[in-house]
């Protein structure tokens, strides 16, 4: 048996799948050469671990047990792939000599911490052979076979493995069985009718053991190699490993964490759980994709469609392992090159994210625990009485009849339709929350949305065929299944009634993992593998029916061990389909369970935080994470869900929060106000000044919204994807970008006035006031009172502004102010979208205006590419062009000269304008 490191192969004429006249790669040459090569090399190293061993075996008391053969001391610590990766199971010599795998004692990692494994693969551990190999239309086929079984249950002897070379930048590997169908992700993905041309990667095939070695052309990187450990592919248990070029990875969620994760042994579990977000445990979303920096500033990405319970290993080699019960081996690879293109290029696959209503990019006010509707309505009386911007009010399921969906409180919530019927005269919007479980203990024939679901056969079934009863906060529930097409048509039936009586805006749906406050259901689960399979990946409670319904549910399309990860995303489908038959605009949909694609259906948030410092933080990498997996709309509860925050902190929390895509604050019952107006006169001015300058960023914010849905733009952006040449960048998650042109810089930590950002190398201005930092690429000390958060605009650009209101409906009837950015040659360039705000589909039906700004040698020009109506309602009224070098001695608009004002900043002004956004117009200084 070979070498698990051999990367050449004995068929070369089969397995090179380059472009024909490529030139070879010469054996064992450049990085795809092992790990460790040369006979010299190797020889050395089994004397340095042979007596690195003996002298750990002396000083450790002998812990280290029996000497290992020397091709299991071979392997250097940060390549042993796990070969028995069991929780909760002491792993003995025994136990893992009986998998054939090497076992080596390591000490004891510290507390919460995994270390290295001690059962370990060795070198020749037998795996899948590449039998044959032949070429299709769009790429090839092959067929491999395992001789020897592995140690799980109903192993696959033979797999069909389909390569597709779909784009220039896209590769697509899937492995199943060869033989027998089986359960595949129900999403909707490309289909490509001819193969790439011209791809910047190549591919190569090790025979015997099979592995996958996958090249960027253009610098040799290898960015995947399969050759590391064995590949496994058992009914309930599959597993692929590969070395990665970096540690820079990001992605694979849901998770708290850092933005970079770490490649220390770190598991990261999929599958959807209800639990308030904890470092190291499963949340409430899948997203099986990452994204990794080379080491030269090239990016690529990898998606592994499959949606059953799976943990992905990170350790240091650096390499990753992906390990999952179910499904097939389905991985798309984006080449980028750049980190952006990585992200446009996946949601080429997954879809588009849907543009959102204009007024969904406000802000918006929640808690549970308003009480009553009429405490609801003093609230946004409160917050127009200080004139604090505000677009949406929310309720939580505090207005349900007994936590029932689709009822009202007829007596604390009686008001509630005149509420939103006062919402939307003032130009405001309601939204409210739904949970899909729907309560099966009130009396036959008084609670329609239960008693037709049942009628109709539309619930969640146990093996027996009877609806399964969990428990939620109406007490016992049934669970709608929504991958019934007819659940979907129940569902809205419930809605429209509920709309009749209460016209919301939008669909708050939450508790959609699903959740259930017990394990499995009132009558736990039955045995068997679905419910407790041959391995249970990590999951928070150790058992797959930990809070949810069991695995073993009955679904239309299948089980509920396949599609538990895609509940949410099937429920946020039917839900964004009623709205928009409901109201016949573009739905406003946030979700809290998520899988990929679910951006084209809804935004998210990121659960139920708390009121400390540490939350306020770790919110930033989680919209960035999210901004990655192509849902662009999501923030975090502004101030924290549960606990009793501080005025400093929620003051601090507000201006970050103004910066979310989606901007709420949220609180939970029973603890202290915390929207805008429970403050101090001086804090309540510090959150309302900093809402005004999210108001006035409204342009620019939905005009970025407009580029995501287009082509995939990211809005909350990483400082690596303008600068993926700054490794400096590579770890920055306490900052971000909107777009490419502004940077945030919050304060993060109690007690300070000043704050330290990283900016990147080139002039940034000050938002406020249009002063200029020349920055070599370097860390800043920035003045940052209570008051004050920093913002930066970057050379080159040019924001589309508005004189802000207290609601998006009022601001966008403002005049326009531009703000030019110029770089250190004077030009600069920027963008602006508009439309109606809430109309379904204006950019494909051709109904909205884009318009092109441009700088170029002291003359600024606005070019109309595409207008239609709306842009004759708003006028373009000032112009503010910061790093005007010198003061201008006239100033001439369509040649006509025009008043200004020129500060020492070298800010030039020129105000009243006038000028109706859908016309062309240039303004040049003299």
């Amino acid at each position: 048996m070979k070498s698990y490191q051999k990367l050449t192969t004995t068929h070369p004429a089969a397995c090179r799948l380059e472009e024909e006249g490529a030139a070879p790669m010469p054996s064992g040459h450049g990085k795809l050469a092992p790990w460790w090569v040369g006979s010299g090399l190797l020889v050395a190293a089994v004397l340095l671990s042979t007596i690195t061993v003996w002298v750990l075996r002396q000083v450790s008391g002998g812990w280290l047990g029996p000497m290992a053969p020397p091709k299991c001391l071979l392997v250097p610590e940060s390549h042993r792939f796990d070969c028995y990766p069991e929780r909760r199971v002491v792993v003995t010599q025994e136990l893992c000599e009986s998998r054939g795998c090497c076992f080596i004692q390591s000490p004891p990692p510290a507390e919460g911490k995994q270390g290295v494994p001690w059962c370990f693969y060795p070198p020749d551990f037998p795996s899948y052979t590449l039998e044959s190999l032949n070429q299709t239309a769009l790429g090839m086929v092959g067929v491999l076979v395992r001789r020897e079984k592995a140690y799980y249950p109903r192993d696959i002897q033979k797999l069909r493995l389909d390569v597709e070379f779909e784009t220039d930048t896209r590769l697509h590997i899937k492995i199943t069985d060869a033989a027998n169908p089986r359960y595949e992700v129900p999403l909707d993905v490309p289909q490509v009718m001819k193969r790439a041309e011209n791809p910047i990667y190549s591919l190569n095939f090790s025979w015997d053991p099979f592995g996958v070695l996958l090249q960027r052309k253009a610098t040799g990187t290898v960015l995947l190699n399969t050759t590391v450990a064995p590949l496994i592919f058992a009914d309930q248990f599959l597993q692929i490993s590969t070395s990665l070029p970096s540690k820079f990875l990001y992605g694979l969620g849901e998770h708290r964490d850092r933005f970079l994760h770490s490649l220390d042994w770190n598991t990261l579990t999929l599958w959807a759980r209800d639990v308030p977000p904890t470092e190291s445990f499963n949340l409430y979303g899948a997203h099986p994709f990452y994204l990794l920096m080379e080491e030269d500033g090239n990016a690529h990405g990898v998606f592994l469609l499959n949606s059953n319970a799976m943990e992905v290993v990170l350790q240091p080699a650096p390499g990753l392992t992906w390990r999952t019960i179910g499904g097939v081996l389905d991985f798309y690879i984006f080449l980028g090159p750049d980190p952006n293109m990585v992200i446009q290029q996946y949601q080429q696959v997954i879809g588009f994210p849907a543009m959102p209503p204009i007024w969904a990019l406000g802000f918006h006010l929640c808690r549970w625990g308003y009480g009553s509707s009429n405490e609801t309505w003093q609230t946004v009386r409160a917050m127009r009485n200080y004139q604090i911007p505000q677009d949406a009010q929310w309720n939580d399921i505090d207005y349900m009849d007994g936590y029932r969906d689709f009822t009202l409180d007829s007596q604390k919530f009686t008001s509630l339709p005149s509420l939103v019927e006062d919402l939307h005269k003032h130009g405001q919007h309601y939204v409210m929350i739904l949970d899909p479980g729907i309560s099966s203990t009130s009396p036959h024939g008084s609670y329609w949305p239960f008693d037709e679901g049942l009628r109709r056969g539309l619930f969640l079934n146990t093996t027996k065929g009877q609806p399964l009863i969990g428990q939620v906060w109406p007490g016992f529930t049934a669970f709608p299944d929504f991958s019934n097409p007819d659940t979907h048509q129940w569902w809205l039936e419930n809605l429209q009634h509920f709309y009749s009586h209460v016209p919301f805006d939008g669909l708050w749906i939450d508790m959609n993992e699903p959740s259930n406050f017990m394990d499995g259901s009132e009558h736990g689960c039955p045995p068997g593998e679905l419910d407790s399979p041959p391995y249970t990946p990590a999951v928070l409670g150790d058992s797959l029916s930990a809070k949810t319904v069991c695995a073993s549910a009955e679904q239309k399309v299948s089980v509920h061990y396949n599609l538990h990860n895609l509940y949410g995303l099937m429920e946020t489908k039917a839900t964004a389909s009623a709205l928009v038959k409901i109201r016949g605009k573009r739905p406003f949909i946030i979700s809290r369970s998520t899988f990929p694609s679910q951006g084209r259906y809804s935004g998210h948030w990121l659960g139920d935080n708390r009121s400390q410092w540490k939350d306020m933080y770790y919110s930033i990498p989680g919209v960035l994470s999210f901004s990655l997996f192509g849902i662009p709309l999501v923030g975090a509860d502004i101030c924290g869900f549960s606990g009793s925050t501080s005025e400093e902190l929620c003051t601090r929390w507000t201006q970050l929060g103004a910066f979310y895509p989606f901007a709420r604050n949220h609180n939970t019952q029973k603890e202290k106000a915390q929207d805008p107006t429970a403050f101090s006169p001086a804090a309540r001015t510090a959150m309302k000044d900093v809402l005004l300058t999210r108001y006035s960023l409204l342009p620019f914010l939905y005009t970025l919204f407009h580029r995501a849905h287009l082509q995939g733009d990211t809005v909350a952006r990483p400082l690596f994807f303008e600068f993926p040449g700054d490794v400096a960048t590579w770890e920055l998650d306490r900052q971000f970008l909107w777009g490419r042109s502004l940077l945030v810089t919050p304060v993060l930590e109690p007690g300070v006035d000043s704050v330290t950002g990283y900016v990147p190398r080139g002039m940034w201005y000050d938002f406020y006031t249009g002063s200029s930092v020349n920055s070599s690429g370097e860390l800043l000390k920035m003045s940052a009172p209570l008051e004050h958060l920093n913002l930066h605009i970057r050379e080159g650009s040019i924001l589309p502004t508005q004189k802000p209101g207290t609601t998006t409906e009022v601001t966008r009837g403002n005049p326009l102010r531009l703000i030019v950015a110029l770089s250190s040659d004077a030009t600069a360039w920027g963008d602006l979208f508009w439309d109606d705000g809430e109309s379904l589909d204006t950019f494909e039906k051709g109904n909205y205006s884009y318009v092109m700004f441009n700088v170029t040698q002291n003359i600024f020009t606005s070019t109309v590419l595409h207008a239609n109506a709306e842009a004759t309602k708003v006028t373009i009224g000032t112009l503010s062009i910061f790093g005007v070098q010198k003061p201008p001695s006239k100033v001439l608009l369509n040649g006509q000269e025009k008043p200004f004002s020129y500060l020492d900043n070298q800010v030039l002004t020129v105000s009243d304008l006038g000028m109706s956004l859908s016309q062309g117009f240039s303004l040049q200084w003299l």
